[in-house]
């Protein structure tokens, strides 16, 4: 059948519908629109770094209570995930990006005449936490449903756009802030932030409806010939009584009558043509927000994946410049150390979307190698010296992090996690859940540096929580389909046989007596 699309109009907005999930369409300008997002939102989360000494300088405060910005800030955004899938599923994702644009541009305009640290709490972590929150996650969950069979491969080359981001805006602002200063420089990439309400009025619903086919019915047999061949096939006549066997199809199986008689023409009518009064049966209310994911042992591991992996996702980019600083890397020099993990990034992104495209693959093992490599990649910057020791630490990190990052929110629409159907309540619950680890990480790495004044007990403490993570992605396959999944069918199973009856026993002769029965009546009939 042809992949057909229309525009239906809804309540401020336009939807596209198709018979089938069209792996392209409209779904590449929402993967354009998901990489600018990307860019204006993590690309600046990453790109932060480059303010941390001026910031220190400014308010004369320590590393972890200056860490506390964006550990707010990321806590804030992963804390409101259900909001923003309740508020997207209630009001349509586009409405929801456009205004978490706004409030995202409005606090880091705000932020750039902030008198103090709290200041920053407030405009950074909490205003502009709530717009990463709304313009991140609808999108990324819109682009999953325009998208099958391309998913794995369009989310990761999409989610470059914080890559080329980090790349691009690192050096730019470090420039930017020799020439007018960090607050200024903080303004403008407050300004640029409202790009993400152009972005989200590109983001058009998708409906899939299948195209309902009518099958021809063939026409009716006479009712009394269809009841001659039933008797015929049970060794009865049509004159003679109930033969015992209970024949649904027939008009009448009531002993003591002698000729077939049609059903009253009432409940003919009532199901004369069930596909009238099926045609538009009622739609099912959809759930705002469904927590019946957190009934799925699977998803509860990939939460915890997601808790203990988030604490080795946005340390090292903040502590990436001040660990050059402390190796005795010029500015410059620090700010291309963190550009080429960027490009690293982008790169590790592409090549996993690659490789998750391909099929047959179990995705959930790809994921669980990258992840332990991540982990490598992390205990190897303590023992990076000088500028090319740290180069190369920050390449092989940056390439394993885009393997990671750029896929795991995307695979909770696989079946070995939750599937597409619940992919929008299960991302919502999913990064609510890594807000702990988002609130707590950078704030203990920052403890960690002001106690043993050393860098490197921050990029400890993000490989020790990438462990755990890779530990809990480890069970997510085995709850899916092994022995959870095999005591939940004997649950259901010893629930079915405690509920069903005995079958009901019929006589070994019931046959014969209907024979005997039809023997003697074409006797009588005989002697008459």
């Amino acid at each position: 059948s042809k992949m057909t699309v229309k525009a239906v109009k809804m309540p401020c907005t336009s939807a596209n519908v198709y018979t089938k999930v069209p792996d392209g369409g409209w779904g590449w300008t929402v993967a354009f629109a998901f990489f600018v997002v990307e860019a204006l939102t993590y690309g600046i989360i990453k790109s932060f770094g480059v303010f941390f000494n001026d910031l220190m300088e400014s308010f004369d405060e320590t590393n972890s209570r200056i860490s506390w910005i964006i550990s707010i800030c990321v806590f804030v955004q992963t804390f409101t995930a259900p909001l923003s899938t309740v508020l997207s599923n209630r009001f349509g994702h586009r409405l929801v990006v456009m205004a978490g644009g706004l409030l995202l541009s409005t606090g880091m305009v705000i932020a750039s005449f902030a008198r103090s640290v709290v200041d920053m709490y407030v405009t950074i972590g909490i205003v502009s936490g709530l717009g990463y929150c709304l313009s991140f996650l609808p999108t990324v969950t819109i682009l999953s449903q325009y998208f099958d069979k391309r998913r794995s491969l369009v989310t990761a080359v999409a989610s470059t756009g914080e890559c080329f981001a980090v790349f691009s805006f690192a050096p730019a602002i470090t420039a930017l802030k020799e020439q007018i200063g960090w607050r200024y420089s903080m303004l403008s990439v407050g300004v640029l932030q409202l790009g993400i309400t152009a972005c989200g009025s590109l983001l058009r619903p998708i409906i899939i409806r299948e195209q309902e086919e009518v099958k021809a019915q063939p026409p009716e047999e006479s009712t009394e010939t269809k009841y001659m061949l039933e008797n015929e096939q049970t060794c009865t006549s049509i004159e003679s009584i109930d033969s015992g066997v209970d024949i649904t199809t027939s008009p009448s199986n009531v002993p003591g009558k002698t000729k077939a008689e049609p059903k009253s023409e009432e409940p003919k009518q009532h199901g004369q043509n069930p596909v009238e009064n099926n045609s538009t049966p009622p739609e099912p209310k959809t759930k705002l927000l469904d927590f019946s994911v957190m009934r799925d042992y699977s998803f509860i591991c990939y939460a915890f994946f997601g808790l203990f992996a988030t604490l080795g996702f946005f340390a090292p980019s903040l502590y990436i410049i001040p660990l050059s600083r402390s190796l005795g890397i010029s500015k410059d020099h620090s700010a291309y150390i963190l550009s080429a993990m960027a490009i690293a990034e982008v790169f590790g992104r592409i090549f996993a979307g690659w490789v998750l495209n391909k099929k047959p693959i179990r995705k959930i093992y790809i994921e669980l190698i990258c992840v332990i490599l991540l982990a490598v990649a992390l205990v190897a910057f303590p023992f990076a010296s000088g500028f090319w020791g740290l180069m190369i630490c920050s390449v092989y990190f940056g390439f394993m992090l885009g393997t990671v990052a750029g896929t795991h929110i995307p695979l909770l629409a696989e079946d070995d996690v939750v599937g597409i159907e619940r992919m929008s309540s299960a991302a919502g619950v999913y990064v609510f859940i890594q807000s702990l680890a988002g609130l707590a990480g950078p704030p203990l790495a920052g403890v960690l540096v002001d106690t043993t004044k050393n860098y490197s007990s921050a990029f400890y403490s993000c490989a020790a929580g990438m462990v755990l993570g890779a530990v809990f992605l480890a069970l997510v396959r085995p709850c899916k389909t092994g022995l959870c999944h095999q005591q939940q069918q004997q649950q259901q199973q010893q629930v079915e046989d405690s509920t069903a009856g005995p079958p009901p026993e019929l006589p070994d002769d019931f046959i014969d007596m209907d024979i005997g029965k039809a023997e003697n009546s074409g006797k009588g009939s005989d002697s008459v």
